[in-house]
């Protein structure tokens, strides 16, 4: 399977209808892909929609019954419309609200937008990674923008959301370049709601932590 292949198999991947060969090659892939790392997080909504209508879908309809290329075009198209419109709510709260500076080491800053919006920044004292995150609630639970900046790179790393109840959901992932501290910016969604989240956790896939936001 060519790189550009690998590319496009994002939604197939996020959806479960890759064959379990390539769901194999694709999550190899993933380990060293940024871009498609955040695109199967950003396809998380549009998944829960699926199983919501697999569980809600009549017994006549054949249970084998996945979707087509047609389907996943569409699916594509929509992702990216929601990730502009996104991109665009994020912008327009930033550019609304007080401008948040870069936390000193040790630091965490919170701050509500006129939009709703919540916004937060902190940096680790012990690993010196810092992150700021803008969050804000949706009609199926939040969406997520997230800034970081750490030089201890090669090393793949995700955003975990951790519930008031103790219960925790992945919201994003990446993969940090090797050695490069310039800010890396990733945008992904939680079935939680703000009010929800007691705080975000930045760990490595081996579950080391880099920074906590807290969500007070």
């Amino acid at each position: 399977m060519r790189s550009q292949e690998r590319h496009r198999d994002v939604a197939a991947y996020a959806l479960g209808v890759l064959d379990e060969a390539d769901a194999f090659r694709f999550e190899d892939h993933l380990m060293e892909c940024a871009r498609c790392a955040a695109h199967v997080t950003e396809f998380g909504p549009v998944t829960r929609q699926m199983m919501l209508y697999r569980r809600s879908t009549p017994r006549f309809v054949s249970p084998m019954t996945s979707p087509g290329p047609q389907l996943l075009d569409k699916l594509m198209a929509a992702v990216a419309n929601r990730h502009r419109a996104t991109r665009r709510r994020f912008l327009y709260g930033l550019a609304a609200s007080v401008a948040i500076a870069a936390a000193a080491p040790g630091i965490m800053m919170l701050a509500n937008g006129s939009d709703g919006a919540v916004r937060m920044a902190a940096t680790d004292a012990k690993t010196g990674v810092w992150a700021q995150l803008t969050t804000a609630d949706a009609d199926m639970g939040s969406n997520v923008e997230l800034e970081v900046k750490d030089a201890a790179g090669p090393r793949a790393c995700r955003l975990v959301a951790v519930g008031r109840d103790g219960s925790e959901q992945i919201v994003t992932s990446w993969t940090v370049p090797d050695h490069d501290a310039r800010p890396i910016t990733m945008r992904g969604s939680t079935a939680m709601h703000i009010a929800e989240i007691a705080r975000y956790d930045l760990r490595t896939a081996q579950g080391q932590h880099l920074v906590t936001l807290d969500a007070h």
